[in-house]
């Protein structure tokens, strides 16, 4: 069997329907295919807005017996900071809070990722370095 990057389909009357590309070609064409369809490349995804609500809503509701903590330390790169919503430029992104007591974070620096874990007597942080995503292994609809 040869390799074909591009693979012709048709309905039973011998009448073309589609065509079918490789990944590796779709990589290499889709600048300019999107463009002659009048649609531009997307380079990079929407980033979502921080959930502030969130945040503030475990503040409002806060009853861990230690103090409301704001620092936050990437021991990937070392960025730190005392305060997280203070700095000016920020070092630091929140990606996710719920009541719950779990806070996550983006080091702005590196793009690790810094989850603390609030528990009734003690705070538990894990830091993950960035991974980035291979496009040709993740399957997503397009909205």
């Amino acid at each position: 069997m040869v390799y074909d990057p591009i693979t012709e389909l048709y309905d039973k009357s011998g009448r073309l329907v589609a065509v079918q590309i490789s990944a590796e070609a779709w990589g290499t064409v889709r600048d300019g295919v999107l463009k002659a369809l009048g649609q531009a490349a997307q380079t990079q995804e929407d980033e979502r807005p921080e959930p502030l609500d969130g945040w503030e809503l475990l503040k409002q509701y806060w009853d861990f017996p230690y103090p409301m903590d704001t620092d936050v330390r990437c021991t990937e790169c070392g960025a730190e900071t005392a305060d997280w919503a203070a700095d000016d430029p920020r070092k630091f992104r929140l990606t996710a809070a719920s009541l719950g007591g779990l806070v996550s974070f983006t080091c702005l620096g590196c793009r690790a990722k810094i989850i603390k874990k609030h528990f009734k007597s003690h705070i538990s942080t894990e830091v993950r370095p960035f991974q980035d995503k291979i496009p040709t292994k993740e399957a997503r609809y397009k909205t």
